[in-house]
């Protein structure tokens, strides 16, 4: 297994390769040809930033059973889109917008594309939706800002490769209360399907990004909580909402 991620370190910004607590730069296609520079930085002495930048960023919707409540499964994955500029850093906040009174967490398994379409690694997500916006009575015609306003998209701490996708333990926690647990394995769409279905009418290219949907129950979030999304071999995404 390993463990990309995108750092600043004072002005410039590279990737590198976690090993521990050290990170090791280094340079060329993060989803191609790239070795190690030779320079390594302690990761507290740098800013983890979202993994990679995506050209788009789709989602999934009603993926686990457990999430569906006693709507009817669908026979096919359910995508949308979130705008780019809705990616939010590790340990940067979640701001509620103005007007907005039923903010959402949602922490989901997140795909990385890489060449020719394949799924290069897997990192963390939080799929933030408005609950009043996406299904209230005055719901907007799409979910364009009740699921892409700013912030309203965290990625991250790492892209992991090498991992057993479809088996690993996803855990979301709101201030310290484990408020989600659920395996990969119970996906109603897995990965490669997910990827394949989209590929058909949407060309993926690497470090496009795919949220594949959350489990069980979600709730509101309030300024000053901490949600923490954690996948096994990936690491955990915290963000304070503000």
């Amino acid at each position: 297994m390993t463990q990309y991620v995108r750092y600043r370190k004072d002005s410039a910004v590279a990737y590198g390769i976690l090993d521990g607590a050290t990170v090791r730069e280094i340079r060329g296609d993060l989803f191609g040809a790239h070795e190690a520079t030779g320079a390594t930085h302690p990761i507290a002495a740098v800013k983890l930033l979202y993994p990679c930048e995506p050209s788009k960023i789709l989602a999934v919707g009603r993926n686990y059973k457990s999430h569906l409540g006693d709507r009817q499964a669908p026979d096919r994955p359910e995508m949308f889109y979130k705008p780019v500029s809705a990616l939010q850093n590790p340990d940067d906040p979640i701001v509620i917008p103005q007007d907005a009174a039923n903010v959402h967490f949602e922490g989901e398994l997140v795909i990385v594309i890489g060449q020719r379409g394949t799924i290069f690694g897997v990192t963390c997500g939080n799929d933030v939706s408005d609950r009043d916006w996406q299904n209230g009575p005055r719901k907007d015609l799409q979910w364009w800002r009740a699921k892409g306003a700013d912030t309203f998209a965290p990625l991250g701490p790492a892209i992991a490769t090498g991992l057993d996708y479809g088996n690993l333990m996803l855990e979301t926690r709101l201030n310290g209360e484990v408020v989600q647990r659920q395996s990969t394995a119970d996906l109603t769409f897995d990965g490669p399907a997910i990827v394949s279905w989209v590929s058909r009418w949407v060309t993926l290219v690497p470090g496009d990004v795919i949220y594949t949907g959350t489990p069980g129950s979600t709730r509101a979030m309030r300024p000053g909580d901490v949600v923490e999304v954690e996948i096994e071999g990936i690491g955990v995404l915290r963000n304070p909402v503000a």
